[in-house]
């Protein structure tokens, strides 16, 4: 049964990263062209022309970057990536956790189960640390900023184990163990948003359509990843269980 799960979390999860990928580049590739055009205008600005002599003994940029086009390309070999790697974790946690947290039917706990992720995995650390388009971000501070994001995740995590631990408590109507699991949820989540440090590294007179834009591209990726490989898991796993259920009445009959 985990193997079952386990394939069909990779299909569907390099599906759904396949869907992200084109999303991506539709809405978030245009704005990572337009921040780069501003970096690039920067740079000339503030660099002046070298000379023709050390010219050719200075030109890198070539040889040092990977072109648009074959990001462009890249984009979706990542994200198909990504996909394979988080269906895979998904599966075996879906596995765990079928007849013993969430709903009974295998739909509604795929769809559960992948709205928890991306509140706890995605929604919790960018709110807190948001994507930043080229352009913007010190450089030098990179692994930094790499650690508290991955804090703000281990924290969205350590928070839905607490909010699922905390509704396992509460025996009243099913209203108040959604009440007690929301606040179980926040006061960590809360906690973390205000006592860890806050990165503001956006450069004065970028603007801020653009950068708005690119953030709604980059969560709005993210959150068509998880609805699509929710929907495709869910229905994925209620046609199984149909199937399997779906005995004939001629196997039934004695013979």
């Amino acid at each position: 049964m985990v193997r079952t799960f386990l394939v069909r979390g990779l299909l569907v999860g390099l599906l759904a990263g396949l869907i992200a990928g084109g999303f991506a580049f539709a809405f978030g590739e245009p704005r990572v062209d337009a921040a780069i055009a501003l970096e690039e205008a920067a740079a000339q600005a503030e660099v002046p022309e070298p000379p023709a002599a050390e010219e050719a003994g200075h030109n890198h940029g070539e040889e040092a970057e990977v072109s648009r086009p074959a990001q462009k390309a890249g984009l979706f070999l990542a994200t198909g990536l990504y996909g394979l790697a988080v269906g895979g974790v998904f599966a075996l946690v879906f596995a765990g956790l079928r007849g013993r947290v969430g709903p009974r039917s295998d739909g509604l706990l795929a769809l559960a189960a992948a709205g928890t992720a991306f509140v706890a995995v995605i929604l919790v650390p960018f709110v807190k640390y948001p994507a930043n388009p080229p352009a913007v971000g010190d450089p030098e501070t990179i692994n930094s900023r790499t650690v508290l994001y991955l804090v703000m995740i281990l924290v969205g995590l350590a928070a839905t184990a607490i909010a699922v631990a905390t509704a396992r408590r509460v025996t009243a109507d099913p209203w108040a163990r959604w009440v007690a699991a929301v606040i179980g949820f926040l006061i960590p989540v809360g906690a973390a948003w205000a006592l860890l440090p806050t990165v503001d590294e956006v450069a004065d007179g970028f603007p801020g359509t653009l950068l708005w834009e690119f953030r709604l591209a980059s969560i709005g990726t993210q959150l068509i990843f998880w609805a699509a490989f929710g929907l495709l898991f869910g229905w994925m796993s209620e046609r199984a269980v149909r199937r399997t259920s779906d005995v004939p009445l001629s196997a039934a009959a004695p013979s």
